[in-house]
């Protein structure tokens, strides 16, 4: 918790060529695509665009960043595989270019390809027994 700043301090650390090894950035309430209404994905649009394009443009980041973008939750009469169906995007210069899976993830998968990118061999809980997600690279 020691470590948790405000969204503008990532950037500002994007603007400066300091972003830490690794960022976790979750929009506020009315960005996040649950608001109520017509216009959730537009502000969810809206807010990765000024939040995420600038990243995606760093010349840094398309050496070798890597971004996920998953959403926590699928329509509420998908429940299959304890869950349902949600997306995930992953962009990095190392990932396949449009590739698409069939094979079935969880969160714990995605916590497991967060760690391999950091260096880090040990996994926690779940995420030790997970699917490797190697296929996207």
């Amino acid at each position: 918790m020691q470590n948790l700043t405000l969204l503008s301090q990532f950037s500002s650390d994007l603007a400066n060529n300091s972003l830490p090894n690794f960022s976790f950035l979750i929009p506020n309430l009315l960005n996040d695509a649950h608001t109520p209404g017509p216009l959730r994905l537009q502000l969810a649009d809206a807010w990765l665009q000024d939040n995420i394009g600038p990243l995606v443009s760093n010349a840094t980041f398309q050496q070798d960043g890597l971004l996920i973008i998953v959403f926590d939750e699928s329509e509420t009469s998908d429940t299959s595989n304890g869950g349902g169906h949600v997306a995930a995007i992953i962009v990095s210069a190392k990932a396949k270019q449009g590739f698409q899976s069939t094979a079935l993830y969880q969160h714990q998968s995605t916590l497991r390809l967060i760690l391999e990118a950091l260096g880090i061999s040990s996994f926690p809980g779940a995420s030790s027994a997970a699917p490797d997600m190697g296929e996207f690279f």
